[in-house]
């Protein structure tokens, strides 16, 4: 609530005013800044109809900082006349002043003063006339007081030109009685009280009334990212074609699961250090099941179901060495490798996770992204029924034509039948990264904008819920 007394004296004022008072007239004739009274306007517009303002632009002249100390010490080109002594003063000297290299130029302009280049001691400044009349700062304080109109517009555009006078746009309010106008005011009640129902007194009360427009206080809440919006799509889409998820909670594997156990060579390139991130501490993993472990170095090294191999020295020194993963393959590898230690029944995994890669960083691609895979095995899949459940579900994602958005296939018996799974078992997979659908779906073009230190907190509160056209 601003003032009283400001409030009641704006009343008064509008009182003895026929059509109205202007705001910023009112705050200079008592001396107080302009937005003092747009502060009272605006306390009277909160009570109700007392007053009524309309809000008015207009352009006027205004001195700036460097024209304010000008109309309070001078020119730059008065006081250097005024610094030069009848005797002259050295140019070097006159330099070091703050004023002295604009006000120098100036006043030789005027004529006011001239140079000596022959003189003994160096260049020398004089007088070149007894007296002189600052007219910039006179000009200046003429604005200063309110009389701009005695400038003509040659005069006010050359000040302008220096930097010493600006235009600038002033909003005022033009204030005139209401229809509930009143010198005084009676503080209008905000809310019905108990009290007020059992003494009855709330019949002589004025109360505020309630404006049904105004927005309520946002709640306090948490905001999910729209990385995980989109997740929870995903997963709600395996969800319903009956997948189970996996337990993806290892971000540190050994190259055996995430590499060896599928089938992938020791010498592959993405094992090198330029597409993997290594552990220093602990550097090597020791618990395998061996009879597996055996299995799989075998086929490696000399082959077998009906594959030949690769015909290499398998080392378990490379199989043990630690890394962060770089694919939830590794999880689909130990979830299988546990599927054949029981009785066979047919399964559908999937998995929502994050992997990570040692990666150049641009726009769209980053050394951590997230994962999505899903899984099938059964007795005799194909490659039709790979196509036919991805058919499925990239129609539940909205897509009605085929566009490549991730990788499929079908596991090779070379890494399935090491695990001891049946021979007329089949395993289909596909998988694609989360961030790249839910960069089109936002309209994110930058990975950087919605993974990282980069990211704009406001975008996360203002993101919508993601709706998947199914």
């Amino acid at each position: 609530m601003a003032d009283t007394g400001v409030v009641e004296t704006l009343l008064q004022r509008i009182e003895k005013a026929d059509d109205g008072v202007d705001s910023l007239e009112v705050a200079n004739s008592l001396g107080l800044d302009h937005q003092v009274i747009v502060g009272a306007v605006k306390s009277l517009q909160a009570v109700g109809d007392v007053i009524s303002a309309e809000l008015r632009s207009s352009k006027r002249w205004e001195l700036t900082d460097e024209g304010t100390e000008i109309a309070e010490q001078g020119s730059q080109e008065a006081r250097v006349f005024g610094s030069v002594p009848v005797e002259g003063l050295a140019q070097s000297e006159l330099m070091k002043l703050s004023f002295g290299k604009i006000g120098f130029s100036k006043a030789m302009s005027n004529k006011w003063i001239r140079v000596d280049k022959a003189h003994e001691g160096g260049p020398r400044i004089f007088r070149t006339v007894e007296s002189i009349d600052d007219q910039v700062r006179q000009k200046l304080l003429l604005v200063q007081k309110g009389n701009t109109s005695q400038l003509e517009e040659k005069e006010k555009n050359e000040l302008k030109k220096r930097k010493l006078l600006s235009e600038v746009t002033v909003k005022t309010y033009w204030i005139t009685k209401g229809n509930s106008f009143s010198t005084t005011l009676t503080k209008q009640e905000t809310e019905l009280t108990p009290e007020m129902i059992a003494t009855g007194n709330w019949k002589e009360k004025k109360f505020k009334p309630y404006n049904f427009e105004a927005m309520g206080v946002a709640p306090d809440c948490g905001h999910l990212h729209p990385l995980m919006k989109v997740r929870t799509q995903f997963r709600q889409i395996f969800l319903e074609m009956g997948f189970t998820e996996m337990p993806t909670n290892n971000f540190i594997e050994s190259s055996f699961w995430n590499f060896d156990s599928l089938f992938q060579p020791q010498q592959h390139p993405a094992r090198d250090q330029h597409d993997t991130f290594f552990l220093s501490d602990p550097a090597l993993a020791h618990e395998f099941p061996q009879d597996y472990l055996e299995r799989v170095k075998r086929v490696h090294s000399e082959g077998g179901f009906g594959s030949q191999g690769y015909k290499y020295d398998w080392k378990i020194e490379e199989a043990q060495k630690n890394i962060l993963r770089t694919h939830t393959t590794a999880v689909s590898a130990r979830m299988l490798y546990k599927l054949a230690q029981q009785k066979f029944t047919p399964v559908k995994y999937f998995s929502i996770d994050r992997v990570f890669r040692n990666e150049t960083l641009d726009a769209t691609h980053l050394a951590e992204f997230h994962q999505i895979e899903g899984v099938v095995a059964d007795y005799g899949l194909t490659l039709g029924d790979l196509m036919g459940i991805l058919h499925q579900f990239f129609t539940k994602l909205g897509l009605k034509k085929w566009v490549e958005v991730g990788n499929s296939g079908i596991f090779r018996p070379e890494m399935l039948l090491p695990m001891g799974l049946p021979e007329d078992v089949s395993v289909i997979a596909w998988g694609l990264s989360l961030e790249r659908p839910t960069m089109i779906k936002y309209g994110i073009n930058n990975i950087r904008e919605l993974v990282g230190h980069k990211v704009n907190l406001q975008m996360v509160y203002d993101s919508p819920i993601c709706r998947l056209e199914s």
